[in-house]
């Protein structure tokens, strides 16, 4: 048979099944999707998971919408899809948020979508448990331990088991099990995956609510059976119960069969939040945090893409998950800064959530007793609906504030409690009640110096002191990692026992005032004790439990715990988050404590919050002091309008980093003369960043200072594609909406 009769009877392939072309986003810095063919039998739609080749690599990834204007390539150029993953396809919110997301940031989409892909393993179905079912015929011979067998299986003869863990159950060796499967009691079957946590119970009765509980629950209630986009912001006071308020429209999402997510600032939270979540449920909601194992992760993804995981309590990174069915974010202490991603892709997973809600068409509940600025702006100008809890819940009272004034009661020399916190301290311990020492510092001291030749001890990558951390006996840098056990003599120039630690840290507060109790029982919390996530929740159960007579923490203490016997919390230095250039140290340092002060009194009686200050009459010490929450929200708002400060204005922080000094400076110089010129746009720097170097690399900094209606995302892209192109290993970073400038 010739070619031609061939092509005559069968036809043309490529004729009989033309070669498409599809848009595929790969989770690299692409700023587009690429295109490939699908190959003939392979149908592809927008949201579907494939493997494409890139290079000599196989990638995960997803077919995208067409670029506008794209014109297409001819199939026939184009490598074509490898694979289509049976996997639920990316909903087409997820898809628009993705771009949102890479828009505003100014980030490559491809980088956004990594986000989404991180566990590529839960793309394939987990697979079947092999199994065995019950036939209903038993075998004439009955032996004692196949009797076991039969009282186990006729309690429920429809449950699917496995062979040795039907054995185990009965108590009898796995030869019974096989035996019973050879004479046809029970015949192989598939156990189909098992959920990673039990469907909640929406219809269970909560807590009990007061006046103000019920109302601020019910707008919630009715907000999320609207079905429709709203943001709403719980602003109660510590101790309020807004948990349990927003645990109502929680149960309003389950009713009408959505999913919830809920977003808590740290891992610390997690283990507290899932206990209670099961009291009002009767079942654990999923965890996502970097603590669990990427087994538990692969299935927790896969499941919350299939729908069967209904709620999801995780760290920011939660937002990317691929939600079948999202009809809720709640995002928990909404102030805390752990929400700002500040690597690869920079973003705020509080302003990304209301961005979630918003193309999902479904509410958002923001909930803080410190609310930030920005988002009591929003709720001022109706943007957001506020809803006021300005009572505690049940016999629970505010504690009673006052400032210490450590130019008149400073402590001993060589101390860091002053008398006057010691003995209020020494008064709760004789009457069984729990006192909180709070300071925000890791490790024992800041600083280590030699006394001898003035040497200090700083990280060889990073511009910052090394800081000791004696339980452990190294020293450790912060920002990179780098840690070198704690030498005896001075590495400059020899000399033995003459190293001094400068300054306090939780650790050497712990040792003084083991030194003042020698009998009180004490606890450190901070977030790099050894032991990690498991030895804190212990911790913390203790603490709750009343196994502690003097708790002393980093701000890990201040992030919602319920510490029933906390009667005395001290701030050992309410000064520190003051001295700093940063346009937000007034708000995070009322913030934080705040909420460090409100971890008193949470099951009534009298308390008390004592913060050991050297300026009483700065205006965040007396806002703190006398409870007035307005006054400071009015006259911060105010500061922040009359200097043109977010969210009255726009900031983006370009930040270019590389190892070499000069050269980075040299191209952050050069940077700054190809900005475009705009009226009321206005460049600062580039500076030196306070932490000039990190990770061995050198970093300037660049702020744009720009008018909240400009469009300034197209302004900085222009500017950096008419400016010096990345070289070498020198790297531009944009950070828009900055909440650090170190």
């Amino acid at each position: 048979m010739t070619d031609a009769t061939a092509k005559d009877l069968l036809g043309d392939p490529l004729e009989a099944a033309p070669l498409r072309t599809a848009y595929v986003l790969l989770p690299i810095p692409a700023d587009r999707p690429y295109s490939y063919a699908v190959p003939a039998g392979m149908d592809v739609q927008p949201g579907d998971y494939v493997q494409v080749p890139l290079g000599p690599r196989k990638v995960a990834s997803v077919v995208w919408d067409a670029p506008v204007g794209d014109n297409g390539v001819d199939p026939k150029k184009l490598r074509a899809i490898e694979t289509k993953f049976d996997c639920p396809p990316v909903p087409e919110d997820m898809r628009r948020f993705v771009d949102w997301i890479a828009h505003y940031t100014i980030a490559p989409p491809g980088m956004v979508l990594k986000s989404l892909l991180r566990t590529p393993a839960a793309l394939d179905p987990e697979q079947p448990m092999p199994g065995i079912a019950f036939t209903g015929d038993w075998p004439d011979r009955m032996s004692d331990a196949r009797g076991r067998v039969r009282g186990l299986i006729e309690a429920d003869t429809k449950q699917l088991w496995t062979k040795s863990g039907l054995a185990n159950a009965a108590g009898t060796s796995s030869s019974v099990v096989d035996g019973l499967v050879k004479a046809g009691t029970f015949a192989p079957r598939d156990i189909p995956p098992q959920p990673i946590v039990p469907p909640p119970m929406p219809k269970q009765a909560g807590k009990p609510l007061n006046e103000d509980q019920q109302e601020a629950a019910d707008a919630l209630v009715e907000a999320v059976k609207a079905d429709e986009y709203s943001t709403h912001l719980i602003d109660g006071i510590t101790g309020s119960g807004k948990t349990e308020v927003y645990f109502e429209a929680i149960a309003a999402a389950l009713n009408a069969g959505k999913q919830v997510l809920v977003l808590l600032p740290e891992i610390a939270l997690t283990a507290t939040f899932l206990d209670r979540f099961e009291a009002r449920f009767g079942a654990p909601p999923a965890p996502w945090h970097s603590g669990i194992t990427p087994r538990q992760r692969e299935k927790i993804w896969r499941q919350v893409a299939e729908g069967t995981v209904r709620v999801v309590v995780g760290a920011r990174s939660a937002l990317f998950l691929p939600f079948a069915e999202l009809g809720l974010v709640v995002v928990d202490e909404e102030h805390d800064q752990a929400y700002k991603q500040e690597d690869r892709v920079f973003y705020s997973a509080r302003d990304m959530a209301v961005v979630r809600a918003r193309l999902g068409g479904f509410a958002c509940v923001l909930a803080s007793a410190t609310p930030s600025v920005e988002t009591r702006v929003n709720a001022d100008t109706g943007r957001y609906i506020r809803l006021r809890l300005d009572r505690r819940h049940g016999a629970a009272v505010l504690p009673k504030l006052s400032t210490i004034d450590m130019r008149e009661n400073p402590p001993p020399r060589g101390r860091f409690v002053s008398p006057v916190l010691e003995e209020e301290m020494r008064q709760s311990t004789a009457r069984g009640e729990q006192s909180l020492l709070f300071l925000n510092r890791r490790g024992y001291a800041p600083l280590t110096l030699c006394r001898v030749c003035g040497f200090r001890f700083e990280c060889r990558n990073c511009s910052a002191w090394l800081v000791e951390h004696r339980f452990r006996g190294q020293l450790q840098c912060h920002h990179c990692g780098h840690s070198e056990p704690t030498p005896e003599a001075c590495t400059n120039c020899g000399t033995l026992d003459h190293l001094v630690a400068c300054g306090p840290g939780v650790e050497r507060l712990a040792e003084e005032v083991d030194a003042i109790f020698p009998e009180a029982r004490i606890i450190v919390l901070s977030s790099d004790m050894l032991g990690g996530v498991s030895r804190l929740r212990l911790e913390l159960e203790a603490i709750a439990d009343g196994q502690a007579d003097i708790v002393i923490g980093t701000q890990l203490v201040a992030k919602g715990h319920n510490f029933p016997k906390m009667t005395v919390v001290g701030v050992v230095d309410a000064d520190l988050g003051l001295a700093n250039g940063d346009p937000r140290a007034a708000e995070r340092t009322f913030q934080l404590l705040s909420q460090v002060t409100g971890r008193a009194g949470r099951a009534g009686g009298e308390s008390k919050g004592l913060l050991q200050t050297y300026a009483p009459d700065h205006p965040v010490i007396k806002a703190i002091v006398s409870g007035d929450r307005e006054a400071f929200y009015e006259r911060e708002i105010a500061l922040r309008k009359s200097a043109g400060l977010p969210p009255f204005a726009r900031l983006v922080s370009l930040i270019i980093s590389g190892t070499d000094k000069r050269e980075t400076e040299r191209h952050a110089m050069d940077l700054k003369l190809a900005a475009p010129f705009m009226e009321d746009v206005f460049l600062l720097g580039p500076a030196e960043a306070p932490i000039a170097q990190v990770r061995g690399r050198w970093r300037w900094r660049l702020l744009v200072h720009a008018p909240r209606a400009l469009d300034v995302q197209t302004y900085i892209r222009d500017w950096l594609a008419k400016g010096p192109k990345e070289r070498g290993n020198i790297r531009v970073q944009v950070d828009v909406d900055p909440q650090s400038f170190l």
